[in-house]
């Protein structure tokens, strides 16, 4: 091995060549992403009634979303909401099931069932087969998420694409603003900290003016420990329902809902329902990007102009 190493050396190879590479370890409870030989995040494949990623590290190994449920609170968190797991995907009417809170007996449930790929290197990828369970068993739906892993402009993302395909029967998720990617943000970043955080979305409306708009993109940036730093979702548009609209609230939910549209609206228009007929699916696609700085400091509409040209 060593002396392979001195060849590759003298070919041109520097050690960078084989650290700043993902590396994906599979352990008893989901995986585990490296990059550059550092933490990035975990799979896990069950926390409360579904899989989520956490946690999540940015700039600087910095934590990007909230402790809580999974650790103890961490400074200016709340013990709230424990079904915000870090990040995830759910939604809080399918079929008249609840899949968003965790209330024991009452939501549903989703169950990892394999990984269909997990790829490292320098195109990591995890690809994972989940299904969308009633309390009383009865499957409603299955899911493929694809998480894709990049650089862009040397800023950490993940590209998080789902499938969801009806069974024998149709499949509604309801219209309701509960739902349904979702990322829980640090204590420190969230608004009402009021220690500089600030949600912007891609037509410059900030904080509460954000809530149930629709747009290609929205930032969440603000302090971590002693710097400050921020995570776009992104949109793509050939994703169901884009641009979406966003459940983004100043006390630290960052969620993307195409579905909420009497919440986010108002009770006199059409209903956000969508129904998926037996055997079809539905996509929906996502890019999360982690960033230092403001909005402006990172160019967002930039970075998004680069992420809608990617082909899905």
């Amino acid at each position: 091995m060593i002396r392979l190493f001195s060849i590759l050396l003298l070919l041109g190879f520097s050690s960078a060549c084989f650290a700043e590479t993902y590396e994906i370890v599979q352990e008893d409870d989901g995986l585990t992403v490296h990059y550059d030989g550092k933490l990035l995040t975990r799979y896990l494949i069950k926390s409360g009634a579904k899989p989520i990623l956490y946690p999540l590290l940015g700039p600087d190994g910095l934590p990007m979303t909230r402790r809580y449920p999974i650790e103890s609170v961490g400074e200016s968190e709340r013990d709230d909401h424990p079904h915000h797991r870090s990040v995830w995907f759910t939604h809080g009417n399918v079929n008249g099931t609840d899949f968003w809170l965790e209330k024991e007996g009452v939501g549903g449930q989703i169950i990892h069932e394999k990984f269909e790929k997990v790829t490292d290197g320098e195109n990591a990828q995890i690809v994972s087969l989940n299904r969308w369970e009633t309390p009383e068993g009865k499957v409603l739906c299955r899911d493929r998420r694809s998480i894709t892993f990049g650089q862009d402009e040397g800023r950490q993302y993940f590209d998080f694409d789902i499938t969801v395909t009806a069974g024998d029967e149709p499949v509604t998720f309801g219209d309701t603003k509960e739902g349904a990617f979702g990322i829980r943000v640090p204590g420190t970043m969230k608004v009402d900290a009021k220690k500089g955080g600030t949600i912007v979305n891609d037509s410059g409306q900030k904080n509460k003016d954000a809530w149930g708009k629709k747009s290609s993109w929205v930032d969440y940036y603000g302090p971590v420990k002693d710097k400050t730093v921020g995570i776009t979702i992104m949109n793509h548009p050939s994703s169901y329902g884009y641009p979406t609209y966003w459940h983004v609230r100043t006390y630290g939910l960052f969620a993307a809902n195409p579905f909420g549209i009497h919440d986010f609206v108002g009770k006199n228009v059409e209903s956000g329902d969508h129904t998926i007929e037996p055997g079809k699916s539905m996509n929906l696609r996502y890019r999360v990007l982690l960033h230092e700085g403001t909005t402006e400091d990172a160019n967002i509409t930039a970075a998004f102009a680069r992420y809608e040209k990617v082909k899905k």
